[in-house]
This record gives structure tokens, sequence and C-alpha cells, in this order.
């Protein structure tokens, strides 16, 4: 399998701390079946990207896999006002393999609808977003029927493999099952963080997309569309996507939690 959103690299942000504990997360996800892994570090305000000790840090970890693992680079990309400044002059330095996929993360709190517009400006320059894990965005549970108009215009959607599992509570496992459901979903990955406190997870999504989905679909998610991103390649022949309204999700909580759709 091939896992395309990752915090594999140590001491560079909320993933590992030491290079031991980066080794012990890639060990879980070999024993998961997992072949080729990308690094996809934060880009944000928090924690500042630097595309130099990443690749150090990569290179010391790939020389621990050797013949056992293959790595690469990316970055979980924060849609900041210096980050899409600095996209625009320096792609390759933010997307996956330096070649088209780039991540993208949403806010949790607001997503205004200019945003549609910076997609569709990445979509120009030839960068095709991957919006990672939607099913966890309180702001696009609310509203999933934006996800329609940006996989309509060339982007992606990666949904994280513990929710598919029920990790991260039952409206983020509801919401990426509906996601799968309607075609609106092309890889799965692990978002990865630590053995504990975020483990891989994949080969329990695959098994369960497997069991529920079929065997064609748990490849394309799992192995197929990510190999296609790893390597920078078009992805095959997708699914359309799905007619008819989401279902409406449950909401908890006061008045702010509502707005948010929490």
């Amino acid at each position: 399998m091939f896992d395309v959103h990752y915090h594999l690299l140590f001491g560079v942000d909320d993933g590992p701390k030491t290079i031991d504990d980066s080794v012990a997360l890639a060990e879980a996800s070999i024993a998961e079946g997992v072949t080729h892994i990308v690094a996809t570090p934060h880009a944000n305000l928090r924690y500042p990207f630097q595309p130099e000790i990443n690749r150090e840090k990569l290179q010391a970890l790939q020389e621990r896999f050797e013949g056992r693992l293959t790595l690469a680079l990316g970055c979980d990309f924060h849609l900041s006002y210096d980050n899409i400044a600095d996209l625009e002059h320096h792609p390759s330095r933010y997307t996956v393999n330096g070649k088209q996929y780039l991540l993208v993360e949403f806010a949790e709190l607001v997503i205004p609808r200019s945003l549609s517009d910076v997609l569709l400006r990445m979509r120009s320059r030839g960068i095709v977003p991957v919006i990672t894990h939607p099913e966890r965005n309180p702001v696009l549970a609310a509203d999933p029927q934006r996800l329609k108009e940006w996989v309509g215009s060339g982007c992606l959607v990666q949904v994280t493999a513990g929710s598919l599992c029920g990790d991260f509570g039952r409206q983020a496992e509801s919401m990426a099952l509906h996601l799968v459901r309607k075609n609106l979903v092309h890889l799965v990955a692990s978002d990865a963080h630590s053995v504990q406190g975020r483990p891989p997870s994949m080969r329990r999504a695959y098994d369960l997309l497997h069991r529920d989905f079929g065997q064609a679909t748990a490849e394309r998610f799992c192995l197929d569309n990510p190999r296609a991103v790893f390597i920078g390649e078009h992805l095959p022949a997708q699914p359309g996507i799905g007619d008819g309204p989401f279902p409406r999700q449950p909401r908890k909580g006061g008045l702010l939690s509502r707005l948010l759709g929490k």
C-alpha cells in the first residue's frame, strides 16, 4: 500500500520527537503492508516549513529502511497568505515528490468562499489540490456539498484511515462513509503521528473497504490512486460523483457548536 499523508519526520511538528520514534512508526506501517510513504510535515504558522532540514531527516530515515520502504517528501499545506504566495513561485517545494499533487488542509473554524478561487488558480497552474480529511472538518461536515464543487473542478479528496474505522468519532466515521458512497473519495491515508497516539491503521481501513465496498474500491483508495500521486501520474478513470443530498449530520451542544457543525 501507499500512504501519502504521514507525519513521519522527527522533531519538525507534532509527529515523532526522535528518530527512534519515527523508526517505530514506520515499522508499524511496514507490518501493515505499506511499501511507500510520503512524509508530510505541517507547513503552517506553528510549525515553520524547512525543506532542507526535511530532506536531511528523510534521508536519515531512508537509510534505515533501504529495500523495505520507499520514502518521499510532501507537506501538510495550510492555506495561509504566505504559503499561497510562496507556492506561486516554488510549487515543487510543497508538492508530493516535487510533482503536481499538493495536500491541502482547511481551517476548522471558517472556510471563506474565496478559497474556491484559490483552488481554481492552483489547477490553472497544473497543481492538483488533494483536500485532506474533510470528514474531520466541522465546517465541511456542516456543508459537504462544497466538496462536489471542488471535485468537479479537478480537486481530489483524501479521508483518514482511522475515520473509516471510527477512531475519530461517530460523525467523522459517518461522513467518511457517505463520501465513499458518493464517489467523492480518491485516497485513504493514515495521517499517522505516533504509534500510541495516532497509529497508521491502513490495514484496518483496507479490510473495512474490501468487506463493505469490494476489492476494487479498497485497491483504488489504498494502492492505485495513491501510487499515481506518489509518482506523479494521472489517476486512473474514477467512478462518477453520486447524486442526491447528504444526510444531515448529528449536532450537539450549544449555539457555537451548532454553527460549527459539531
